[in-house]
């Protein structure tokens, strides 16, 4: 079969990555894959690409993932990246197909569900509504208020120890600018971000938050964002405590909410264990897959 790799242009370019994108057809010029691969830029991940390929099930096994693959690990190789990471869904052909290519298996992430008219409410009231000495809980929607916001950009380095297992992912860096642009993105896709987030009283600083994205109209399932607490904060159930206000938050406000998704990696037994707690029920597997490229 004659195969060709076409490179689009590809307008969606963010402060801290672009896309570079490929579409693979037959000799007619019918479509039968596509690839994206995202080049991240800012320091810290300036290393890293992520790659999104896909092949139409009935046009598997005919060389075009193998073609799309080449072009873009070829252009990762030239933005010199040192790795391209992959997912795919647990036990799927396309995690036999990175590992068929060489990839390597660095991360195994669970997906888990509420349903939100089955969840135990009165328990979620109840952890979100005990006291933790020494700490209170606040929350906003959409962009940081100004006098929050440097302290809320700093919290985010809570992050950066975030199990991630083998993943050559590196760590993101946050400043008020990147804070204000994540929110900006969530509201320009016509979405809103509920953040919870633990202050200390002794100094009114952030030491910990939740985030959790809900359709504009309320309606579906909203998905958890992440949940962390700075290392110096951690062992006072902080997480816990966040992570239940922002359930009774989510009921609360949209009663027509369907439930919230999550996930989270194997190996976080702690926020697995919270998750549990809260009635979460895992609906499937998905697996990270790495190329090596040895630059960066």
């Amino acid at each position: 079969m004659s195969l060709r790799v076409i490179p689009l242009t590809d307008p969606d370019r963010r402060p801290a990555s672009f896309r570079l994108a490929w579409l693979a057809a037959d000799g007619d010029g019918v479509p039968l894959g596509s690839a994206f691969l995202r080049v991240h830029t800012q320091p810290g991940q300036d290393h890293l690409a992520e790659l999104d390929l896909t092949v139409h099930p009935a046009e598997r096994r005919k060389g075009a993932g193998s073609a799309l693959l080449e072009h873009a690990l070829a252009a990762a190789r030239d933005e010199a990246r040192r790795a391209v990471t992959a997912s795919a869904g647990a036990d799927s052909p396309g995690q036999a197909f990175l590992a068929a290519k060489g990839a390597r298996k660095v991360l195994t992430l669970v997906f888990a569900r509420l349903g939100l008219d089955e969840a135990d409410m009165t328990a979620v009231a109840e952890a979100a509504g005990h006291p933790h000495p020494g700490y209170r809980l606040t929350s906003w929607t959409g962009t940081v208020p100004g006098d929050l916001a440097q302290s809320y950009a700093d919290s985010r380095r809570a992050m950066d120890d975030m199990p991630m297992d083998d993943t050559d992912y590196g760590t993101v860096v946050w400043d008020v600018e990147r804070v204000r642009e994540a929110a900006a993105a969530v509201e320009k896709r016509g979405e809103l971000l509920h953040t919870v987030a633990a202050v200390a009283e002794d100094d009114g600083s952030i030491v910990g938050f939740t985030e959790l994205v809900v359709a504009g109209n309320g309606e579906g399932d909203g998905q958890h964002y992440g949940t962390a607490v700075l290392p110096e904060h951690r062992g006072h159930g902080l997480g816990v405590w966040m992570k239940a206000e922002a359930i009774r938050q989510a009921r609360g406000t949209h009663p027509r909410l369907g439930g919230l998704l999550t996930d989270t990696a194997e190996s976080n037994g702690y926020m697995r264990a919270v998750n549990d707690r809260f009635g979460y029920r895992e609906t499937h597997r998905e697996v990270t897959y790495q190329f090596d490229l040895g630059a960066g």
